[in-house]
């Protein structure tokens, strides 16, 4: 009986040891991991996590990164900006050079418009003062073609041709085939038109046309249809102003090669009357 009585007096005390162990545990601080040592005091003790595993790390590294793409962002769009307003200037002066070049050729027209205005009007004023001269009318005549019945030239072609008028004569009469060599005979042709348009149109502007087949035979240094129809023209040339008296200023050569045909190639008649040489009298004087 004793035991026992002393035994269960014996519980209220252990009981009370308890409450006090767990009061000073709570009092030490609760907030302790109990699977924690004192710092350095055994192998419970847990390693701090790397730095690079740290997620606040990666974020701020994730930051860093955007702003420095931002920022090479910045300097590229300065870059073009500082581009697009220097081409803004270069646009700028070429607009305005443009503006001066148009100022000018608007000035440039409005004094042609007044010298063809002045000149229209001196034209009038001398026409009006040649309409009437001691009460006959006075008209000019620039029409060649009453000129041209003045002209008696056998066996030749004389036709108007707008306001030019044309003397044709055959290759053939006046050089050796496919060459510009003159022939004995060609003075003879030559001289009685020259004399007749000396005294016809003594002022008159006149070309040498001259004109070869596709056929063309080559001679002398003539290379080419235009080569040849060149030399012939200017052998006619020569031949009008050296015995003729025609100055010849007054008159040019002319090339055309086996340009405008007049018949077919395919012919021998055709290219007979191909191979010409056209005199033109002009309207215009000298």
């Amino acid at each position: 009986m004793f035991f026992r009585a002393g035994f269960i007096a014996a519980k209220p005390r252990v009981f009370a040891g308890s409450l006090i162990a767990i009061s000073l545990f709570m009092i030490s601080g609760c907030t302790q991991n109990p699977y924690y040592a004192a710092p350095g005091s055994g192998a419970w003790q847990m390693s701090p996590a790397p730095a690079g595993a740290n997620p606040l790390d990666s974020k701020v590294t994730e930051l860093n990164r955007r702003v420095q793409l931002l920022d090479d962002n910045n300097r590229q769009l300065h870059t073009q900006l500082a581009q697009s307003e220097q081409k803004a200037e270069v646009y700028k002066d070429e607009a305005e050079l443009l503006r001066q070049q148009l100022t000018s050729m608007s000035q440039q027209l409005e004094a042609s418009k007044q010298v063809a205005q002045d000149a229209e009007s001196r034209v009038r004023g001398m026409q009006a003062s040649t309409q009437m001269r001691g009460g006959a009318v006075i008209t000019p005549n620039t029409n060649l073609s009453l000129q041209a019945s003045q002209l008696s030239l056998p066996g030749l072609e004389v036709f108007p041709d707008g306001k030019q008028l044309r003397i044709r004569i055959p290759s053939d009469q006046l050089f050796q085939p496919g060459s510009a060599q003159l022939l004995p005979q060609a003075t003879g042709v030559v001289d009685p038109i020259a004399s007749q348009l000396v005294a016809v149109f003594p002022r008159q502007r006149m070309s040498v046309e001259a004109y070869t087949d596709q056929g063309y035979q080559l001679g002398g240094t003539s290379a080419s249809p235009l080569q040849l129809t060149s030399a012939q023209a200017a052998a006619v040339i020569g031949l009008m102003s050296r015995f003729n008296g025609l100055d010849s200023t007054r008159l040019s050569a002319i090339a055309q090669g086996a340009s405008q045909p007049r018949g077919s190639n395919e012919t021998p008649i055709g290219r007979a009357s191909n191979r010409r040489v056209e005199i033109v009298i002009h309207p215009d004087t000298i």
